[in-house]
């Protein structure tokens, strides 16, 4: 199953195709590479090359932006009642990955229907929507990022969305090492938000390895889980792992629970033409008691 969002506003996915997709964010269109892209653009090469910005590969896992106008520093998007800002940043990442919107419609249809408030660990948060999201539904979160700037980053858009009195612990982790340390204090969540990077660094240096490290936090996470756990959502941007595999490892995580796991990949659908380009594997638990 490809999931993709419909309620975008601010967001749209113009073209794809030749290894890049065009997009609108807000009021500015950026070019970036997409490696799942393999098809031919359906829109005129003017309109690509009269894009805000683009954002130039120069070996396979850097590069810069190429401005065509000055842009701001950051600006401004909305999705429904989020509030949130948007940088071009050195990774070619903006700040929000806009098929994930999906997962926060889902969350908050979740926690919605949570008999209390459920309590919930956001890893891997980045600039927050997800935790957001749970937020503004009523969840209590504790969110964990090994980027103080994607923290920070974060906590901006709790302000300018108004859920800055949100019950939310803003920590600068390592996910492995705060995670065992919840399970050695007894800590118990009702659900959790898991979006891993292929690889990265924690914040003093700990290396993270999806194929290695993954199945290490999910038993971890097995630990943590309360008696009435809500509901998981896993997300993976990487090509070294299946769906399969995700699915195992989320099976075993939730033995013994009530609830039911759906699978399928991410993607956008692009408004000139009627495709989808997919972007990430996605893994999901739900409740069903």
């Amino acid at each position: 199953m490809v999931l993709y969002p419909t309620a975008w506003e601010d967001y749209a996915l113009l073209d794809c195709g030749s290894g890049q997709k065009l997009e609108r964010f807000g009021d500015y269109t950026l070019v970036r590479p997409e490696p799942s892209a393999r098809w031919q653009p359906s829109l005129p090469r003017h309109i690509w090359e009269a894009a805000d910005a683009r954002f130039e590969l120069r070996t396979p896992s850097s590069g810069a932006w190429q401005f065509r106008r000055p842009l701001p520093e950051r600006w401004q998007m909305r999705y429904q009642a989020l509030r949130f800002w948007v940088a071009p940043t050195p990774f070619r990442h903006v700040g929000v990955f806009p098929e994930q919107a999906v997962h926060w419609d889902w969350l908050m249809a979740q926690i919605a229907q949570a008999p209390s408030p459920p309590r919930l660990l956001s890893l891997f948060g980045y600039t927050g929507l997800a935790t957001l999201a749970a937020a503004a539904a009523g969840a209590a979160i504790a969110h964990v990022d090994a980027s103080k700037k994607a923290v920070q980053w974060a906590r901006q858009n709790a302000e300018l969305s108004g859920l800055a009195d949100r019950p939310i612990r803003w920590l600068v982790d390592d996910a492995l090492k705060f995670t065992a340390r919840e399970v050695r204090r007894g800590a118990r969540y009702e659900g959790f938000i898991l979006d891993p990077p292929p690889f990265g660094r924690g914040a003093h240096g700990e290396i993270w390895s999806f194929e290695k490290s993954m199945p290490q936090l999910m038993a971890l996470i097995r630990q943590l889980i309360s008696p009435k756990p809500r509901c998981v959502v896993i997300t993976a941007y990487t090509a070294k792992t299946s769906l399969a595999a995700l699915q195992r490892l989320l099976a075993e995580c939730m033995a013994g629970h009530d609830g039911i796991i759906e699978a399928g990949e991410l993607g956008l659908r692009q408004q000139s033409a009627a495709r989808i380009l997919p972007t990430a594997l996605y893994v999901r638990w739900r409740t069903t008691s």
